[in-house]
């Protein structure tokens, strides 16, 4: 699927001050298990430095900001980051490209992503990035949408996807094209294997995967080299 970085960010911008509460309502809570799960992956601690990419209003990174832990809430809306700024002031909010990150390297000791790798116009090159600003011996943890495999829920799952949450978010979202295209960058997206190996293929190592929801979500862990 063709993503324009313009034109996903403008979407963005325009769903900022309801995507928190929207998102939450079409999962039913299911994200909130969900975030909880990268936490617990991430696993910040005093002293360490953690970047969150794609973070919209940082409702991602306000978890990892335990004491004396840094986070940065990264993002290419101005309109997330906006909302943010208003919402979470105690949190650090840096614009950012993905694919070529403002940063130096070896800057972070976790580079982290929550919902938002799948809309990066280059996904290989945003993992490498994500590589090149992680400290040796780092961590790396992705939580994305991903596929569920089951034969009886899979149905079940892509009628919500593609029928039951486009109508849904028309009511509740002041801009529904936005979960139209949810819905489509998840249909497109990789397999939870297809996006391992591309992350194994950008440089890290000992690539972990683990499946949320059936698979709904999965989360992949990896590490840099020492």
């Amino acid at each position: 699927m063709a993503k324009k970085p313009a034109e996903v960010a403008a979407m963005f911008d325009a769903v900022a001050p309801t995507y928190d509460i929207t998102n939450t309502c079409l999962s039913v809570g299911q994200d909130q298990l969900w975030r909880r799960a990268a936490l617990k992956a991430v696993a910040p601690k005093s002293g360490q430095t953690i970047l969150d990419l794609a973070a919209g209003t940082g409702v991602s990174s306000v978890v990892y900001a335990k004491p004396g832990v840094r986070v940065i809430a990264a993002d290419f809306s101005e309109g997330m980051l906006a909302a943010g700024r208003k919402k979470r002031p105690q949190l650090e909010f840096v614009f950012a490209d993905a694919t070529k990150l403002p940063f130096g390297d070896n800057e972070f000791d976790t580079s982290t992503i929550s919902f938002g790798l799948r809309n990066v116009v280059d996904t290989s090159q945003a993992v490498r990035e994500m590589l090149r600003v992680t400290k040796p011996g780092g961590k790396l943890v992705i939580c994305e949408f991903s596929k569920v495999n089951n034969p009886i829920l899979r149905p079940l799952y892509r009628f919500y996807l593609t029928k039951l949450l486009p109508t849904i978010s028309g009511w509740s979202s002041k801009a529904p094209e936005a979960y139209g295209y949810l819905s489509e960058s998840i249909e497109a997206w990789h397999s939870q294997e297809s996006l391992a190996a591309l992350i194994t293929e950008a440089g890290w190592q000992n690539v972990q995967v683990r499946n949320l929801s059936f698979g709904v979500v999965a989360l992949h862990i990896a590490s840099k080299a020492a």
